[in-house]
C-alpha cells in the first residue's frame, strides 16, 4: 500500500541554542516524506517524559547520538510496514517498545520525532494541511498570541526572578492584526529600553533581558510600550510565567535574582497584588510542580478572573491533568509535545482538558526549531492561545508566519478569540 512506513531515518542536528536535537525522515512507499523536529527545554519540569542525551565529550554531554540510533536500530524495524494513518498504534508501538512511563530507555526527543514525522507524512499523502488531517472540519480557530517580549529566570542572565513578561492581543480582530499589534509592542519596547540605556540584548526565547529595579518594574516598562504602540489595557493584556519550581526547595521558595524567601501564601498574595494593579489575564506556574495544595489555594484566589496555568505541574500528562482537576488545581494546561512524547498522548491530554472547562495553551520551548508543527496543532484543536516567542527569531517566526498561512487559507472561515 502506498500509504505505508518505507523508510525510518533519523540524524543529529542542532536547536535555536545551539545544542543537538533529533531529527527524523518518515518515507511511505508512495514516496512521500515528512521530516520532524523535536525541540527542548532550558526550565524543565520534574516529571517531564526523559529527553536522551549522550552525556559524552561532544556538545558538552548534549548530544543525541543515542536517541538517533534508537529510531534507526530500533524504532525503524519496529514501525515498518505500518500504515502512516494509523497514528496511535504507532504510537502504542514505541511506548511499549520503550517500556518505561517517562519513556526513558528510547528517549522522548527519539520517540516524538517519530511520531511527528509519521503525522506529517500521511498528511501529506492525503495532500491534506497538517491542521486539517490532525483536526476536522470545524478546525479554524486561530489562536492568540503569548508572545514573550521580556524574558528573567532561566531564560535570562539578568535580575528578574519571573521567567516571562508576555503582551496578548485579545482585542485584535483576527490573528494576523495580532501579530501586528505584538510586533509593534515588541518594537516600542525596544525603544523604550534603549532611551532609558538598559541592554537590549534577548534571552532564550527573543525577548528582551535587561536588568531592572524589580519584577513590577518590568510590567511598568511594558505597559508604557503598550501605550507607546498606540494600545491600552482594554485591547492587550500581561501574561506571566512564573516558572515557579525553579524557585522551590524544602517548603520555602527562594527567588535568586532577589534573594527573598517566600511561603506558598506570601506568593498567592503577591500575585494577588500583581492582577489588582496590572491586566494580567494568565499566570503561568505561579507556584511549584508538588504544591497542589497551593495550586487549588490560588486558583480559589484568583482563578474566576485569572487563567491559572499548569505547565510543570501537568507536563502534558493525563494523569497528572486528572489529579489536577479533581483538585480544581488550575484551570488552564500548558501543552508541549516533548514532555510526553507522542503526538496521540498530547492530544488525549488537550482532550481532557477541555472536556473538563480547561483551557489549553500549545507551546514551543527555549530550545526551538524551525519545524512548524505547534502552529498546526494549535489550530487543529481549537486550542485558543500559543506560546512561540518574540517575532525576532526564525525559529519563533517560522511558527508565526505558518499561522498567517492557516489564516489566509481558511479566509472568512477563520476564527480569533481565546
Amino acid at each position: 500500500m502506498d500509504y505505508y512506513i518505507d523508510k525510518v531515518k533519523a540524524l543529529q542536528v542542532l536547536d535555536s541554542r545551539g545544542f543537538p536535537t533529533v531529527a527524523t525522515e518518515v518515507s511511505l512507499k508512495s514516496g512521500v516524506s515528512a521530516v520532524a523536529m523535536v525541540p527542548s527545554g532550558a526550565s524543565t519540569g520534574e516529571y517531564e517524559a526523559v529527553e536522551l542525551r549522550d552525556n559524552a565529550q561532544d556538545y558538552a554531554g548534549k548530544g543525541v547520538k543515542k536517541a538517533v540510533k534508537n529510531v534507526n536500530t530500533l524504532i525503524a524495524p519496529a514501525i515498518m510496514g505500518k500504515s502512516a494513518f494509523d497514528q496511535e498504534k504507532i504510537d502504542e508501538i514505541m511506548i511499549k517498545l520503550d517500556g518505561t512511563d517517562n519513556k526513558g530507555n528510547l528517549g522522548a526527543n527519539a520517540i516524538l520525532s517519530v511520531s511527528l514525522a509519521v503525522a506529517k507524512a500521511a498528511a501529506k499523502q492525503l495532500k491534506l494541511p497538517l491542521y486539517r488531517y490532525l483536526g476536522n472540519a470545524f478546525s479554524n480557530r486561530l489562536p492568540v498570541p503569548m508572545m514573550n517580549i521580556l524574558n528573567g529566570g532561566a531564560h535570562a542572565s539578568n535580575n528578574i526572578d519571573i521567567q516571562e513578561f508576555m503582551v496578548m492581543p485579545v482585542g485584535a480582530k483576527n490573528f494576523s492584526e495580532g501579530l501586528r499589534q505584538c510586533s509593534e509592542i515588541y518594537k516600542s519596547l525596544k525603544d523604550i529600553l534603549t532611551n532609558l540605556g538598559k541592554s537590549t540584548a534577548v534571552g532564550d526565547e527573543g525577548g528582551f533581558a535587561p536588568d531592572l529595579e524589580s519584577d513590577e518594574q518590568a510590567i511598568e516598562i511594558i505597559m508604557k510600550a503598550i501605550k507607546k504602540a498606540g494600545y491600552s489595557d482594554k485591547n492587550t493584556k500581561i501574561a506571566l510565567d512564573a516558572a515557579a519550581s525553579e524557585w522551590y526547595k524544602d517548603g520555602v521558595y527562594h527567588l535568586p535574582k532577589r534573594n527573598v524567601d517566600m511561603t506558598t501564601e506570601d506568593l498567592i498574595e503577591y500575585f494577588e497584588k500583581l492582577c489588582a494593579m496590572y491586566p494580567i489575564f494568565s499566570i503561568e506556574d505561579p507556584l511549584s510542580e508538588n504544591d497542589w495544595n497551593g495550586f487549588v489555594k490560588i486558583t480559589d484566589t484568583l482563578g474566576e478572573k485569572v487563567q491559572i496555568v499548569g505547565d510543570d505541574l501537568f507536563v502534558t500528562n493525563e494523569k497528572r491533568l486528572a489529579a489536577g482537576i479533581r483538585m480544581g488545581a488550575g484551570n488552564a494546561v500548558l501543552v508541549k509535545v516533548n514532555q510526553i512524547g507522542t503526538l496521540t498522548e498530547s492530544f488525549r491530554t488537550i482532550e481532557n482538558a477541555h472536556r473538563a472547562g480547561y483551557k489549553t495553551i500549545i507551546s514551543h520551548r527555549s530550545g526551538e526549531t524551525e519545524d512548524t508543527t505547534i502552529a498546526d496543532i494549535a489550530v487543529a484543536v481549537n486550542s485558543g492561545q500559543i506560546k512561540t516567542g518574540a517575532p525576532c527569531r526564525a525559529e519563533r517566526t517560522a511558527k508565526y508566519n505558518r499561522l498567517l498561512f492557516i489564516e489566509n487559507e481558511l479566509k472568512e472561515n477563520a476564527k480569533f478569540f481565546i
